[in-house]
């Protein structure tokens, strides 16, 4: 079994549904209402240990009964906590997501998730010496996520980067990050005004760029290769199916898969996860993997 590093945030989804926005100052009905675990940090680790991979999950929540219940529900996965703190006097991170005229707006709130210092990544140094690969998104402290990247260095442990939500990370660190999967958006903030052809020829094997329905991008050093997605039965939810994929991205490389291969393994986590509610909830086992009719049998998960 491999062993997999997760960094990053934790946290519970807030979400109404209702047939309209309220106005300023009105109040007007929903027609539902639900909590769910999310986070990307926390969505990235379930997806891992559901595929098989043995995950240690770091970062922090609030002193509250909302941090007991993440910490629960990670642990009801199968991932190890010990390396996630908890933060005093503050509140557990959460998305506020409010559904209505077919679209969404989300007020996410941090809390705890920015109390995931530097020194906090100093405490988990020697674990990370013993990962075959670790994951972060930018839910976390960049000053916390340079601090990691420079461990993972070190140590020669490759990191996957997500750069999600959008934000620059500094040139000397971007350098040193093994494998990095920003979505269209985030591409364009992290190389404004560049092409995206030129900047993957510079990045080969390690620039994925997402697609959403399209598939996934990179450049192998001889040509620009288009990993298609698989067209899922049905869609209930898109949410988190990006974290899946880079969960099941991080469990296929710590698996030697070809990066080819790697990422056609992840397109495929991600088409089913969108199939159930929930950024957590569609996320496949390794036995759903298995069972589907586009499982190939090469894809050997230790």
């Amino acid at each position: 079994m491999v062993k997999i590093g997760v960094v990053g945030s934790i946290s519970t989804d807030f979400v109404v549904e209702a047939q309209r926005r309220p106005l300023v100052g009105e109040t007007v009905y929903g027609n539902d209402f639900g909590t769910s675990f999310g986070g990307k940090g926390a969505n990235q680790a379930v997806a891992a240990a559901r595929l098989g991979g043995e995950v240690f999950m770091a970062g922090s929540v609030g002193d509250d009964s909302f941090g007991s219940s993440l910490l629960n529900n990670l642990q009801a996965n199968n991932i190890d906590t010990q390396s996630v703190k908890k933060s005093q006097d503050m509140p557990s991170g959460s998305a506020i997501i409010t559904i209505a005229e077919g679209d969404n707006s989300i007020i996410y709130v941090a809390g705890a998730n920015d109390n995931y210092k530097p020194e906090d990544v100093d405490q988990i140094a020697d674990l990370i010496s013993t990962l075959d690969i670790v994951i972060v998104q930018n839910e976390t402290p960049i000053d916390s996520i340079e601090r990691l990247i420079e461990y993972c260095n070190h140590y020669k442990v490759p990191i996957i980067a997500n750069p999600a939500p959008a934000r620059a990370f500094s040139s000397k660190s971007l350098k040193k990050i093994d494998f990095l999967t920003p979505n269209e958006t985030e591409f364009e903030l992290l190389y404004p005004n560049e092409d995206m052809e030129d900047v993957l020829k510079k990045n080969a094997n390690k620039l994925i760029i997402t697609l959403g329905s399209k598939g996934a991008v990179f450049y192998d050093g001889n040509e620009i290769l288009l990993v298609p997605s698989y067209k899922p039965s049905s869609i209930e939810d898109t949410t988190g199916a990006g974290d899946t994929f880079n969960g099941a991205l991080a469990v296929a490389i710590a698996n030697n898969f070809r990066l080819y291969e790697a990422i056609k393994f992840a397109n495929l986590a991600a088409s089913i996860s969108i199939q159930k509610k929930g950024a957590q909830g569609g996320s496949p086992t390794i036995k759903q993997m298995r069972e589907h009719e586009h499982y190939e049998e090469k894809w050997d998960i230790k």
